[in-house]
């Protein structure tokens, strides 16, 4: 499911003519903000329900360059959810459908009166069941993915 279309700024590209690594953070950043707003969780959302989103953990991996100018849209899968958290897989896809990088994140729902963890409202978790979501047999192949060095043998 597409969450945002959004094109590179100039200011995000570094001095190795490409979007820099920070800036893909931005846009994954900006892809959960348009997944909680999918969710009923814009500004009006979350002052209704008095609830927000955290992210726990995140994984990033870059897979190709971005340039300046060039259109990129994020999409999400749900890989799995409780009461009160989502692990997704965002993917960010050029204009071609190409994998730019993806982004694996545990996110936290927030009762923001108590500051603390909360079950996602009724209202929220019913939008959440029509999110895209994988099942065992697609999960995606990038997910899960460990960081490390390879093992000498």
């Amino acid at each position: 499911m597409a969450l945002l279309t959004i094109d590179v700024a100039p200011d995000w590209v570094d001095y190795n003519g490409h979007m820099n690594d920070a800036e893909y953070a931005r846009v994954f950043s900006l892809g959960v903000d348009a997944l909680m707003a999918t969710i009923g969780l814009d500004d009006a959302g979350r002052t209704q329900h008095g609830y927000t989103i955290y992210t726990l953990e995140t994984h990033l991996c870059y897979r190709r360059e971005a340039h300046q100018g060039q259109t990129l849209v994020v999409d999400v899968t749900v890989l799995a959810r409780d009461q009160k958290r989502l692990h997704v897989f965002m993917q960010m896809r050029d204009s071609q459908g190409e994998v730019l990088a993806t982004s694996e994140q545990m996110l936290m729902g927030i009762d923001t009166q108590t500051g603390r963890p909360a079950p996602f409202p009724d209202a929220v978790s019913s939008l959440i069941e029509r999110l895209p979501t994988a099942s065992d047999n697609e999960w995606p192949q990038l997910a899960g993915r460990r960081i490390g060095l390879p093992s000498r043998q």
